[in-house]
């Protein structure tokens, strides 16, 4: 493999899990050198599938670092690295000499990320680390609607996949940083944190909100636009309405306009986007699944069948974008896997596979020099921001042309780190601007300006902003964007130093390039709609819309890869994700074995209650515990606690008991526990303790008054999160920030008066 984007940087990974091992393998495969510590015996997750892909392009050392020795060994190792990935709570890491205070005194030059449950700031952060019951404690467990009434248990790792990205995120910030001013530190997220990134789009108050923000999405809205199909498989459509294609009209005439006014009365569901849902749903029971969807990619329908998790590893269009590759693995041979989802130059690629258990025991890090200072400043961009520095990101520059969610949160994340972000729409506003919920869960720390990209008036204005910027992103779908100059052989002729970043729904390369996309179809292909729905029930949508957030998480680390880059060589790149990329990715709990077959993986049963016999719901008389007993030991343990003789006896023994008292008696007898929490947006934001750790955030809006919503989602120490500007109304900034890039009253008064320009009615 050629040189990567982070070649030189090196670090030591203490993690286990889904979150801190998958944010250490994709900076390995950009290009940094990756040493997995383990326990003796090995990281719990050795023995799962998912290994093969968190734990690939790593060497491996076996150390007890609870002995004087082994102790010493990894001292060795973080004086010549600059990042330790860690997953301990703080009370553990402060007992293994991990914690900040001595890190920093010991090893000023090093970064430190770990990943908890909670935030290392918060009294819950030494709570077990598992995503299961994060969800749980968080209340996001009832915040999908299932197939019985109460919490489901959450077959996405919807915490943990937030974290990965968080948590690279963090550290490339910290890299940026420290690049620029000298100085390292902290870059702590959670679980808790990564879910949290979801939930933004549903939990907010304001003081006066608008219907949509006070309404938001009902939470049963889970099936919409799924259609299970005549071979019995299902497919999931988008908008447009299919009505008028061929194919649904010659099975609308096999149906006849009686059978159709009777499908549409008798069908209760319905979705306003389609007219004739009922007539739907009996006209797609007439095809077989592959003919529709043909059909329907043939006419620019936006569709994708609900596939079993790692079934997306035979896409060739994923293939083609290297989001899919195959491993020569010593022990599982030839394997097919995901691969990385960030479009990088110099490319990324594996290193090799998944270690043997202290494979490198005498070699990693051997040749490692210690670090004396931090290596070089910045030769680009914004330089040295100096002694005052307040936020990661301080004096970069970012241009938000994005529309929807997959294109405007990586900007957003770039503000809370302390980026100047303008977020450049029409002037008739982003469409996604009808449904202020999602709207505002990525939105905030932007000032917009609204302008009319197609009118010549506007390019004097287009290209102050473009001179201003370090960094280009948006989604836009490229065939349009080269329309308006929004590629990077345009934006580079304004400015040679942009970096330039673009997410895609299905990848820069490929038939499949150009073509639209949304969150559902990506949760349908990649598995998860059929996985999250249990056992025998028909696929379900998430309403968290990971996928968009798996995406546009990606891209911030691509974008700060390019800027870490471009700060030492002095070169500006093209970086890119997309969804397909970023989804592809979690199903790496699974891959192709060499005889086709898919790797096992947990299956949540029909009532979505468990996965395993000792990590499931339980309904108590007062409440609902979530329980998360893995290991022998563990299950007895459960079963005594409780008050039964085996798994089996769980359910009704649990019935008659405490949900609180039963909690503290696990935690007692060691067994990892959570009483579920149910409807807890309000308290969520009312809780002193979420409060004070900075997990809630609030500013004015100027339509709905006092607004809050979820806060910082990274703790840096001597750093902060700028959480300042809340979600801005179309044209909120437009004249301020036209004059802050250059132009003059004249020109603007000129901008206004043609209608290129709109400025939001002030005061």
């Amino acid at each position: 493999m050629q040189h990567g984007v982070l070649d030189g940087i090196r670090i030591i990974d203490l993690s286990d899990g889904i979150a801190g091992p998958t944010a250490s393998m994709v900076l390995a495969e950009a290009g940094a050198e990756v040493v997995l510590v383990e326990p003796p015996g090995g990281v719990a997750s050795r023995g799962t599938a998912g290994f093969r892909t968190w734990h690939r392009s790593k060497q491996s050392v076996m150390l007890d670092i609870e002995q004087a020795g082994d102790r010493e060994h990894l001292h060795r190792l973080l004086a010549g690295a600059d990042v330790l990935v860690h997953s301990h709570g703080p009370a553990r890491a402060a007992e293994l000499g991990l914690d900040d205070a001595t890190l920093a005194a010991a090893f000023p030059h090093l970064i430190v990320c770990s990943v908890p449950a909670w935030p290392v700031n918060h009294p819950a952060a030494d709570r077990p680390v598992d995503d299961f019951l994060t969800l749980a404690r968080l209340g996001v467990l009832h915040e999908q609607q299932g197939y019985r009434d109460g919490p489901i248990f959450v077959r996405f790792p919807l915490a943990s996949w937030g974290a990965v990205w968080l948590a690279a995120i963090g550290i490339m910030a910290r890299l940026v940083s420290r690049g620029r001013t000298g100085v390292a530190g902290p870059a702590h997220t959670s679980l808790v944190q990564g879910a949290l990134i979801p939930m933004m789009m549903h939990w907010s108050r304001a003081e006066t909100p608008s219907d949509a923000l006070a309404i938001g999405m009902p939470k049963d809205k889970m099936n919409a636009s799924l259609f299970e199909c005549g071979d019995g498989e299902w497919i999931h459509i988008m908008p447009p309405c299919p009505d008028q294609t061929p194919l649904m009209q010659e099975v609308f005439a096999e149906l006849g306009p009686e059978a159709i006014a009777e499908a549409n009365a008798n069908d209760v569901t319905g979705w306003a986007p389609y007219p004739n849902f009922g007539a739907n749903r009996a006209a797609f029971r007439r095809r077989p699944s592959q003919q529709w969807l043909e059909h329907f990619w043939a006419h620019d329908i936006p569709a994708q069948p609900a596939l079993a998790v790692g079934a997306i590893l035979q896409n060739e269009q994923a293939r083609l974008n290297r989001y899919v590759i195959d491993i020569d693995d010593p022990t599982a041979g030839t394997i097919t896997v995901p691969g990385l989802p960030l479009t990088l130059d110099p490319p990324a690629g594996v290193r090799s596979p998944a270690p043997a258990l202290g494979q490198h025991q005498a070699t990693a890090g051997a040749a490692w020099e210690p670090r004396v200072a931090p290596e070089g400043t910045a030769t680009g961009g914004a330089g040295p921001v100096g002694a005052g520095q307040r936020w990661p990101l301080q004096g970069l520059k970012v241009l938000d042309f994005g529309n929807f969610l997959a294109g405007p949160l990586g900007p957003m994340l770039l503000a809370d780190l302390g980026a100047e972000v303008i977020k450049v729409e029409a002037t008739t506003g982003d469409p996604m601007r009808w449904a202020d919920w999602p709207f505002a869960g990525c939105q905030r720390g932007k000032r917009t300006v609204a302008l009319d990209m197609k009118s010549p008036a506007a390019r004097p204005a287009f290209e102050a902003l473009v001179r201003w910027a370090d960094v280009v992103h948006h989604n836009l779908r490229m065939p349009a964007a080269r329309r308006l100059g929004l590629e990077s052989e345009s934006l580079r002729r304004i400015n040679p130093d942009i970096v330039f970043c673009h997410t895609s729904s299905y990848g820069p390369v490929g038939p499949r390039a150009d073509w639209p996309g949304y969150d559902q179809l990506f949760q349908a292909s990649c598995g998860w709609e059929r996985a999250g729905a249990g056992e025998g029930n028909p696929p379900m949508w998430h309403r968290f819309g990971f996928m968009d957030h798996q995406c546009a998480m990606s891209s911030v680390v691509a974008t700060l890869a390019a800027l870490w880059q471009r700060d030492r060589t002095g070169r500006a790149t093209d970086v890119a994700g997309s969804l397909l990329g970023a989804g592809v990715l979690t199903t790496s709990e699974t891959y192709l074995q060499p005889d086709g077959s898919l790797a096992p993986t947990p299956q949540l049963d029909r009532e979505q209650m468990q996965i395993a016999p000792g990590v499931r719901l339980l309904q108590c008389a007062d409440g609902w515990l979530a329980v998360a007993a893995r290991l022998p030991a563990q299950i007895t343990a459960l079963c005594s606690v409780v008050g039964c003789a085996d798994p089996d006896g769980l359910p009704a023994a649990a019935a008659i008991g405490s949900a609180p008292a039963l909690q503290a008696a696990l935690d007692a007898a060691g067994v990892p526990a959570e009483q579920v929490r149910l409807d807890n947006k309000l308290p969520f934001f009312d809780d002193a303790d979420n409060r004070a750790s900075g997990l809630v955030a609030g500013y004015p809006h100027a339509v709905w008054g006092r607004f809050e919503q979820p806060g910082a989602m990274w703790h840096f120490g001597d750093l902060t999160v700028r959480l300042e500007l809340a979600p801005p109304v179309l044209g909120e900034h437009s004249l301020e920030v036209l004059r802050l890039v250059g132009l003059d009253e004249e020109q603007i008064d000129a901008l206004v008066a043609t209608g290129a320009v709109v400025q939001a009615p002030l005061g």
